[in-house]
Order: structure tokens, then C-alpha cells, then sequence
């Protein structure tokens, strides 16, 4: 199974696996509208797919993703509040159609991960890194908030790792990444994709049904389902349409665009 995508690829392996490649590694995979719109199209429709039991979401270039496009910020500088509030709301989106996806879910990190590339993280079932891997929940270096991907990383790291990172901001490598929960594995390069292989491996010798039915009674019994997901989306994006269109919002995000160091 193939499609025609601008930003990522589609690929499936072995008639059950799809593999789902970012691609747009000039800018490390820096989500715009249009990467945004294709990843939740081609997500929703794997979930939708009785063939497909596994999703791997990868990425082409140097990093996994970067986090936002610059020239994506740029329209949020001019948007008002319930411009911002519509266009978060397509992010909140993705992160749904990721995290409830009926298909067991691997992310393969390497390089860069920032801001809404550890949103992606979190809302996989399974995430390998390489060792080499930098992680970080940047936002509030430019006045901003991680408030789409809040609920999937919380449900990664807990409250107390949340409070502290998400107001320092600071970079963290890949070991600490996975004893914070983000990562479940961190490995060599050279031995990512061997393990990633194995894992699949093992996945297939699961019943569909089971591993389904397995991922929705985690949620149900500690986590949230679906209709409760979008109730706590309308809350994550109207805050940050609010911040986005702040003093202080508008102070970082111009700062961040023309590559001066803001001063808080």
C-alpha cells in the first residue's frame, strides 16, 4: 500500500506493518499545516485498515522532529485567538488519531526531538531512540506552553516531571528521556532498526483483537477515552490560543522569528 503525500511517506512491509515516514528533514521535520493534515489523513485511515496491525513513525534526515515550522509561527503571530484556537485544534487532532489509534503504535527517534515532536512520542505505544537523541519541551522559551501535547506527556512522565520541564524548558539525552517514560528503549544507531525488527516480530505473534483490545483497557482503566480526550482539547487549545496571543506570547514568538534572545 502506497500514497501520495507532499510531507511524509506511506510504506507497508510484510502486508500488516505500515510505515509512516516524516520527510521534510531541510527543516528536521518541523510540522506545518499541510504535514499536520497528511500525518492525522493517513493516520486515521490505518486505523480504519482490517490489514494493517502495526504503525511505525519514523522520519527521514537528521532528526525526528523539531517541533513547529517557522514559517507555521509566523501565521500564528497574526492570527487571533480564534484563528489560533481553529489551527490548534487540527494539532489536537493528530495527537487524538495517534493516541487511539486501534493499531499498536512504535516511534523511532533519532537526532532532534522538541515541543510537538515529544508530543508524537508520548501518544506511541512503543518508542526506541538512539542514543544519541536530544529531547525537550522548549515552549516556554518563547512565553509559550506545550498545552496540545500536555496530556500525553503528563500521561508519559507524571505531574512532578511535567511541573519542572515544563517551565525550565531545559534539553534532556535519551537515557534520561526513558527513565522519565518517554523512551522505552535507547539504542545504538547502528542497532535500532534490527531491534525494531525484533519488536515487530514479537507484535505479530499477538492476536490483533488482543493487542486492540489490550491498548483500549490501559486507557479505559487508567487513562481517558476518546470522548474525554476532545472535552480536555477544548480546554488545551483555548489556552493556548490565549498564550499565543499574550504580551508575552507575541514577545517570544516575534523574538523567535527574527533570532533575537528575548529577555523575561
Amino acid at each position: 500500500m502506497t500514497h501520495s503525500y507532499q510531507t511524509i511517506e506511506l510504506k507497508t512491509e510484510y502486508s500488516s506493518v505500515a510505515r509512516v515516514t516524516m520527510n521534510r528533514p531541510e527543516v528536521h521535520n518541523a510540522f506545518n499545516a499541510q504535514m499536520i493534515e497528511e500525518l492525522s489523513d493517513c493516520f486515521n485511515q490505518l486505523n480504519d485498515n482490517k490489514n494493517i496491525q502495526i504503525i511505525v513513525l519514523e522520519a527521514n534526515g537528521q532528526s525526528f522532529s523539531a517541533g513547529a515550522d517557522i514559517n507555521w509561527m509566523k501565521g500564528m503571530v497574526k492570527a487571533t485567538e480564534a484563528e489560533n484556537k481553529a489551527d490548534s485544534e487540527k494539532l489536537a487532532a493528530l495527537m487524538r488519531c495517534i493516541n487511539f489509534n486501534a493499531k499498536t503504535t512504535i516511534a523511532k527517534i533519532q537526532g532532534l526531538a522538541l515541543g510537538g515532536g515529544v508530543g508524537l512520542a508520548c501518544c506511541c505505544d512503543i518508542v526506541l531512540a538512539e542514543t544519541e537523541a536530544k529531547f525537550g519541551l522548549t515552549e516556554a522559551r518563547l512565553g509559550l506552553v506545550p498545552a496540545v501535547i500536555s496530556p500525553y506527556v503528563i500521561d508519559a512522565i507524571g505531574t512532578r516531571k511535567a511541573r519542572r520541564f515544563f517551565q525550565s524548558a531545559e534539553i534532556f539525552d535519551a537515557s534520561q528521556a526513558q527513565s522519565m517514560g518517554i523512551v522505552s528503549e535507547v539504542l545504538p544507531t547502528e542497532e535500532l532498526n534490527s531491534y525494531l525488527e525484533k519488536q515487530i516480530i514479537l507484535l505479530q505473534q499477538t492476536g490483533p483483537n488482543a493487542k486492540e483490545i489490550s491498548k483500549k483497557l490501559v486507557m479505559s482503566v487508567v487513562g481517558r477515552t476518546l470522548p474525554q480526550q476532545k472535552k480536555i482539547d477544548e480546554y488545551t487549545t483555548q489556552v493556548i490560543a490565549a498564550v499565543r496571543v499574550s504580551a508575552e506570547g507575541q514577545k517570544g514568538l516575534n523574538a523567535f522569528l527574527n533570532k533575537d534572545k528575548v529577555k523575561w
